[in-house]
């Protein structure tokens, strides 16, 4: 036989282009259309009023008055929000029929989520659907009567496309305040249309057999079945006919669609999806309006498709529609109640998971899963984040303490120079507990049901042979949409299809546990899970970092002396409310697109301001209950927040503070200045660099011999993609070391002060020895104005490590400072939480940082002597353009601390140091810590009082150090029993009748949480 296959491939697609789909719709009648542009946009995300998201109610649009407009004509400007008004009359002669509105906006049919969208309403306010590229239809009725009157109304958003075909290209286009006001959009297409389903159905089954024929060999048999099946089916198909022989061309089709899949076959779990970024390339408001379309879509389809399965994270999505769309939420509710619209996740944002402190991360899973559980019943036993920048080391024993057990992402599959070896594995985190772990082969959180993404699935899946299932979100997302009935239908004829994978739909609980159930010993991976990609997102928008780490210390230290308080003074009410509602704006802003800085210009700008006004109401909540604590008197009393002694005020204790001595300033013979104070000397050159950090207590100099410390460095920064994501390793073949200094003078003090000028930028720096501790503390203050930059601050040390830690969440991780193999080389940016420790047996040094989280460390063998150089450079500013044009431009301030000498223990301690500074306030007497804890091992991350309100006190502690360790906890009030719980303080046993100290004993890294009843 002669080979025509490409030829009945190409016929394939012409028919199906210039044919067949046309036909789908095949008579039309325009809708009458009116417009009322909404005026205004506000900017606030944290008001709850309608208008302050840049809306307007849906009464109030609904009643607006409209002007006529005219298919063809441009609506729309950036970010603006219009009412259309569409109108008419079924024709008589469309009696019996399926009849849809068809209602395009101007939409691209490749950037579903990415620009204009709308949500449908009746007259009543009753939503119908969301309207997006790929969703554009409405119902009418199936069949219509005839003669119905037409009424519905869209709300309608303009909102710009910033990721276009040309990615990466600045834009003012991302912020309200730079874009311009022209239209951005042209309506296309306003009808009332017939559906012919037959022909509908027709393109469903040459879609799914054409993209299935591509995946096979072309020597099998069955690629050439279903080759001659279309060919025949096309030969039935009347082109001049469409609709008239639609049924016999699918008539041809039914036995290849029917012949049943081998028994081999890889299984599919589909679960409808519809990732959604909380913000992203669009502000907060407009990503509760994005929810409000997907729902309304989904719980729409829902009534349609009995087998379709949905499911939706991130609970401060869901929360959105509670507040501000109930007409929405009452069909969610529903949905839910259903079994078929499935939280998921139980998390409050799908967050970074890098960055976010101990508590923070914590408190994501306290706060989703409280949510679902409080709203629905339903208790979530998988954390969701297919697409979060990699996975910090800590993050499994968290997950389990929050009372889950299942983890799912995708993003690892983005990784540049490594392929991940499994796709079903136990993740290992840093105290040993174990996550059953699944990372889809189909390699996309928005799997559109297409053969080659199905085929891709069950060829990529790397367990074969001992695993056969895996899960594929299903959905358009990014910027939502979510799943369409043409997905749905192509899924049913994959459930049982020859030469494909078996496809059914199940929620993500169904999923794990069969997967974990037919895999009982899949491989482990142990550590982070790092993506070699996407690296500057521990660097980028400076701001909202530090916003984020103030926000976190802010909330201890809140909480910690809330709780004393509520317990020691009577009439001081705990701020339950306001610390909850504040709680979850910090997680909010944990999205892993925003503090990670990958947002638009708007996202970060409402962000600035609303950590603001966090750390405004965090600070009045302090001093409150320090001012209730004090009591009056003229003793000046130090409040200390860290977990550790302090200036002999104990940790969560408030006491007049010892003085440790001052340090002492003097001339350097040949320039600049020496800074000492009996632990820690230090010599600064006349350049205003570091040139030796002396341990006086162990003898031993810290910085390499002939390189300087304190180094600021620029690099050129303009990645391949992805500009406020990515830095890429050819960043580091230029260098200009930034050593000629403005001036170098005594400072306030005991200090010394260093300006240096730069491109268009100024960096001033005050360095100084704290008193008593071998810890000099660096503050750098950058005015920035370089663009597509990147400023790091070097610390050569003369230590020989193969590795280093830096902290993560409840303790610390290890990374090599080699390069053996492509999977160190890749990480030649890491992340850090308050510190970064490098050791020799014996001796360390730490650096601690208040706000940066991004670093590399390298290592040299010095020529001249033979040793090691281990260079430790953290990551200040960057500069991209995308997706905000004025990234990190203006004032920032940086404060770091090099401790020589330090063991991993002194850089916990002095980590938190730099981050809780001491408050003084004038009162009666010491204040006694709410908990005490005699082992400076045992770090207590939380004191609170209970969420239920019973006035229980909670003290959260884990092993900071990477050992065993045994220490007493003794409550500074009368107990009458103690429970140990989850992170949602619920008892993981029975309580222990208890009235004094408790005797701990904890694992490297063991994190726990203690539940007293007070006597």
């Amino acid at each position: 036989m002669h080979d025509d296959r490409g030829l009945v491939e190409a016929r394939l697609k012409r028919v199906l282009d210039e044919r067949v789909r046309p036909a789908v719709y095949p008579e039309s009648v325009p809708l009458e259309v009116a417009v009322w542009n909404a005026p205004g946009i506000g900017a606030s995300p944290v008001r709850a009023e309608s208008r302050a998201w840049g809306t307007v109610p849906v009464e109030e649009g609904l009643a607006a008055p409209v002007t006529p407009v005219a298919v063809g004509e441009m609506w729309g400007p950036p970010w603006g929000t219009s009412w259309f008004r569409v109108s008419g009359t079924v024709p008589e002669e469309w009696a019996g029929k399926s009849v849809e509105a068809l209602l395009d906006l101007g939409f691209d049919e490749n950037m579903p989520g990415f620009q204009c969208e709308g949500l449908v309403y009746r007259p009543d306010g009753t939503p119908v659907k969301g309207l997006n590229p790929r969703n554009q239809w409405v119902r009418i009725g199936a069949p219509v009567d005839g003669g119905e009157a037409v009424l519905l109304h869209i709300e309608a958003a303009s909102n710009p496309v910033l990721l276009d075909y040309h990615p990466f290209v600045p834009t003012r286009l991302g912020d309200i305040e730079t874009s311009h006001r022209d239209p951005l959009y042209r309506l296309t297409r306003m009808d009332l249309a017939v559906f012919d389903e037959t022909v509908w159905r027709l393109v469903i089954d040459l879609e799914v057999l054409g993209e299935l024929m591509a995946e096979l060999p072309v020597d099998s048999g069955r690629r050439w079945d279903i080759l001659r099946a279309v060919d025949r089916a096309l030969d039935a198909l009347d082109l001049q006919d469409v609709n008239g022989t639609a049924q016999a061309a699918r008539s041809e089709l039914t036995e290849v669609l029917s012949s049943p899949a081998e028994p081999s076959a890889h299984r599919i779990s589909a679960v409808g999806h519809a990732h959604i970024d909380s913000a992203w390339l669009w502000p907060l408001r407009e990503t509760v309006r994005k929810v409000a379309r997907t729902t309304s879509n989904m719980t729409a389809l829902l009534e349609d498709e009995p087998e379709f399965i949905f499911s939706m994270s991130q609970a401060q999505q869901w929360a959105w529609i509670k507040e501000h769309r109930p007409e929405v939420w009452a069909k969610v509710v529903k949905a839910v109640s259903d079994g078929r619209f499935v939280p998921a996740g139980g998390m409050w944002v799908e967050a970074d998971t890098n960055m976010p402190g101990s508590e923070a991360m914590a408190r994501q899973f306290v706060h989703g899963k409280r949510f679902f559980i409080d709203e629905f019943g339903v208790e979530n036993d998988e954390a969701w984040l297919p697409d979060t920048f990699g996975f910090a080391a800590g993050l499994p024993q968290i997950i389990k303490a929050a009372g889950s057990k299942w983890l799912l992402t995708q993003k690892i599959s983005w990784s540049q120079t490594n392929k991940f070896p499994h796709h079903t594995f136990q993740w290992e985190g840093i105290d040993g507990t174990r996550i059953f772990t699944h990372f889809p082969p189909v390699d996309t959180y928005n799997c559109a049901m297409k053969g080659s993404e199905i085929a891709h699935a069950a060829k990529n899946f790397k367990d074969k042979g001992v695993a056969r299932h895996s899960l594929a979100p299903t959905g358009w997302g990014d910027g939502g949409g979510g799943t369409t009935r043409e997905m749905i239908a192509k899924a049913a004829r994959l459930r049982d299809l020859e030469g494909s994978a078996q496809v059914v739909w199940e929620t993500p609980a169904e999923f794990f546990a069969k997967a974990e159930a037919e895999y009982q010993n899949p491989p482990v991976w142990v550590g982070e899970l790092y993506l070699e990609l996407h690296r500057a997102t521990l660097t980028s928008q400076a701001k909202t970092k530090q916003g984020n780490r103030r926000s976190e210390h802010l909330l201890r230290e809140a909480e910690l002396w809330s709780a004393t308080a509520a317990v020691r003074v009577p009439e001081f009410a705990y701020p339950y409310d306001e610390l909850d509602r504040i709680w979850k704006t910090v997680l909010l802003h944990q999205f892993h697109d925003i503090l990670p800085g990958s947002s638009i210009a708007w996202v970060h700008r409402e962000a600035e301001k609303t950590y603001a006004a966090v750390a405004a109401e965090l600070t009045g909540l302090i001093e409150q209950a320090q001012r209730a604590l004090a009591g009056e008197g003229t003793r000046t009393l130090v409040f200390n927040a860290t977990p550790h002694t302090r200036h002999g005020v104990a940790a969560g204790g408030a006491e007049v503070a010892t003085d440790e001595g001052p340090a002492e300033l003097s001339d350097r013979p040949g320039g600049g200045f020496v800074l000492a104070n009996g632990r820690l000397r230090v010599e600064i050159d006349g350049r205003g660099l570091v040139v030796s950090a002396y341990d006086l207590i162990a003898g031993r100099e810290s910085i390499a011999p002939g390189h300087p410390a304190n180094l600021l460095q620029m690099h050129p920064d303009f990645p391949n993609m992805w500009d406020a994501w990515d830095v890429d390793a050819f960043y580091r073949n230029t260098v200009t070391d930034l050593v000629e200094a403005d001036e170098v003078t005594a400072g306030d003090g005991p200090s010394v002060r260093v300006v240096r000028s730069f491109g268009s930028s100024k960096a001033t720096q005050t360095l100084a020895l704290a008193p008593g501790a071998a810890r000099l503390d660096i503050l750098t203050e950058v005015d920035w104005h370089e663009t597509e930059k990147f400023l790091k601050l070097a610390f050569p040390l003369d230590v020989h490590a193969e590795r280093y830690a830096s902290e993560t969440q409840f303790g610390h991780f290890y990374r090599a400072t080699h390069t053996n193999t492509s999977w160190e080389a890749a990480k030649f940016e890491a992340c850090n939480h308050r510190f970064v420790h490098l050791e020799e047996p014996g001796w360390g040094v730490a650096l601690v940082t208040d706000s940066t989280y991004g670093h590399d460390v390298t290592r040299t063998v010095r020529p001249e002597d033979s040793g090691t150089t281990t260079t430790l450079r953290v990551s200040l500013l960057r500069a991209p353009r995308f997706p905000d044009p004025e990234t990190d431009q203006g004032p920032h301030r940086f404060r770091h601390a090099l401790v020589p000498g330090a063991t991993i223990g002194d850089a916990v301690r002095e980590g938190y140091v730099v981050n809780l500074p001491e408050r003084t306030l004038p009162g009666a007497g010491p204040v006694a810590p709410l908990a005490e804890v005699d082992n400076d091992a045992v770090v207590v991350t939380a004191v609170k009082l209970a969420d239920d309100g019973s006035g229980d006190v909670v003290v959260r502690f884990h092993e900071a150090c990477g050992g065993r360790a045994r220490a007493t906890l003794t409550p500074g009030f009368p107990t009458a029993s103690v429970t140990t719980t989850d992170l949602l303080e619920r008892p993981l046993g029975e309580p222990e009748a208890t009235s004094g100290p408790v005797e701990l004993s904890l694992r490297p890294f063991e994190l726990r949480t203690l539940r007293f009843t007070r006597a």
